[in-house]
């Protein structure tokens, strides 16, 4: 087995990051051509607890090397299974996903956790990402060997265009939440003029 760990931390807040984790694979991040389809199983919020369960169907399109393909099959769309627990009152955002795709020859469990940063809980986040790695090849130790380590480097390569295009979303997301509060700011001042204004030709008459 082998394992792929990393931490790193967002200029943003928990609540922003938690929010826009929705849209990480939506349009606004360019570094995420090899998602296809997200597709939603199911979504429920614990009335004992306020956590919010979410399960969903991530599929996926990679190339990877013909000596891989020839092991583990010629398929280059893969299916992954994500649960994933939002949990407002600790402020906590844990995914758990695995491989649906191969997991016959191949086991990836990963865990990713968003939470505020200790030293500046509201203002900075921090990601913790981590990756349990085995192959299922017999007694051919080598070939086990080989496909994990192929599997790591992925995980790496994946995980610093992961951050990039996290922090595009992250960005428009901030954007385009501070226009929609300048926009009903501006609507809110108008309705209080017009019935400032209301208020005065009537006192006028």
């Amino acid at each position: 087995m082998r394992i792929f760990q990393q931490n790193t931390e967002f200029d943003y807040s928990w609540e922003e990051v938690s929010t826009s984790n929705w849209r990480k694979y939506g349009a606004w991040n360019e570094k995420c051509q090899h998602v296809i389809a997200v597709d939603t199983l199911s979504r429920a919020v614990d009335p004992d607890t306020g956590i919010l369960r979410t399960e969903r169907l991530i599929s996926c399109k990679q190339s990877a090397p013909k000596w891989v393909n020839s092991i583990l099959g010629g398929q280059d769309t893969s299916l992954v299974y994500e649960t994933s627990y939002v949990d407002p009152s600790s402020q906590k955002v844990t995914m758990c996903s695995m491989n649906i795709t191969w997991n016959d020859l191949l086991s990836v469990r990963e865990t990713c956790v968003y939470q505020p940063s200790a030293k500046s809980p509201s203002n900075k986040t921090v990601f913790t990402q981590r990756a349990e790695i085995t192959a299922f090849c017999g007694g051919w130790q080598k070939i086990k060997n080989s496909i994990e380590q192929f599997t790591v480097e992925r995980f790496q390569q994946n995980a610093a265009r992961g951050r990039e295009g996290f922090e595009m979303v992250l960005e428009m997301s901030r954007k385009v939440f501070a226009e929609q509060r300048e926009m009903l700011r501006l609507k809110e001042d108008s309705k209080i003029l017009r019935e400032a204004n209301s208020i005065t030709s009537g006192a006028a008459i």
